[in-house]
């Protein structure tokens, strides 16, 4: 017999898009390759109840809760390829298993492209974001530098003028124009125009020109895509965003393939871990009862 939900990605959005499916006595199967996104940080914040707890506690406390349903199945690796089948969909596992599932729920994560820049990948997550929301608060109201990608760079360096003394690196890969040089000078951020050279220290950058400037914390704008072609693979439509491609759903976290649901930061312009469970509720909640309203 085919499970009624498999969910592929067993991290936020997929542990709470599964626990829908589980409490609604459903049979549903969660494959996981065990790549969290946020795995670099030590602390997650801004998720009511876990402000400030290891990431790795919240995911494993998640994963004993859900495995505690008799009803569900969880696989430990990657799901290799997806098909439409006579059940439904097929999806197989990179051991060669294949599993029939009636609906299937794609909670894929995404995969983070950072700017080439020295010491920057080995701080990602410690002393390096993308988030103020995530990270912001915590670094006391000191100094901030933010590494342009891009126009997207503009948008980050007004927000985060609000969590301390900001400096927008433009890397000669943007330059603000007449009108986004006063939004800046209105909302006290310094533009430096000297090349980056690398990252130092705690998140200290390295110029061209030789000197080194101090900051709390670092910022930039990672590219994003999903981490696995699965949602290629069934013809799922995509979007694109300024952060890069994302799956595109309806209201109710369906793609445009009928009876495959996607959610998470694979099916967001921008997410968090917050955004990530919201969303996984309503995944599993909507392929739940699809089962019986379509």
């Amino acid at each position: 017999m085919p499970y009624d939900v498999i969910v592929v990605g067993g991290s936020y959005a997929g542990m709470s898009a599964a626990l829908q499916v589980a409490r609604a006595r459903r049979k549903v199967m969660v494959i996981d390759a065990g790549l969290r996104r946020n795995r670099f940080a030590a602390h997650s914040h801004g998720f009511l109840t876990q402000d400030g707890v290891d990431p790795a506690r919240i995911a494993a406390t998640a994963r004993k809760q859900l495995e505690a349903y008799p009803n569900l199945v969880w696989v430990d690796g990657e799901a290799s390829g997806a098909r439409k089948s006579e059940a439904g969909f097929s999806v197989t596992t990179s051991d060669g298993d294949a599993h029939e599932t009636v609906r299937l729920v794609l909670a894929l994560g995404v995969t983070d492209t950072l700017p080439e820049i020295d010491g920057l990948a080995e701080r990602w997550g410690k002393s390096a974001f993308h988030c103020p929301y995530c990270h912001g608060y915590e670094l006391g109201g000191g100094p901030i530098g933010i590494l342009a990608t891009g126009p997207v760079s503009m948008h980050q360096a007004l927000l985060l003028a609000d969590w301390g003394p900001t400096t927008l690196l433009t890397r000669g890969i943007f330059e603000p124009d007449a009108e986004e040089l006063a939004q800046l000078a209105a909302r006290g951020v310094s533009v430096e125009r000297t090349p980056v050279s690398g990252i130092a220290g705690e998140a200290d950058v390295l110029l061209a020109d030789g000197r080194r400037l101090g900051f709390a914390g670092l910022f930039t704008v990672s590219q994003t895509q999903p981490s696995s072609a699965l949602a290629q693979d069934l013809g799922c439509a995509l979007d694109e965003g300024p952060l890069g491609s994302y799956l595109r759903t309806d209201a109710m976290k369906q793609t445009t393939v009928p009876g495959v649901f996607a959610c998470g930061d694979a099916a967001r312009a921008a997410g968090s871990v917050s955004f990530a469970v919201g969303d996984g509720a309503m995944a599993g909640a909507a392929a739940h009862r699809s089962l019986i309203f379509s």
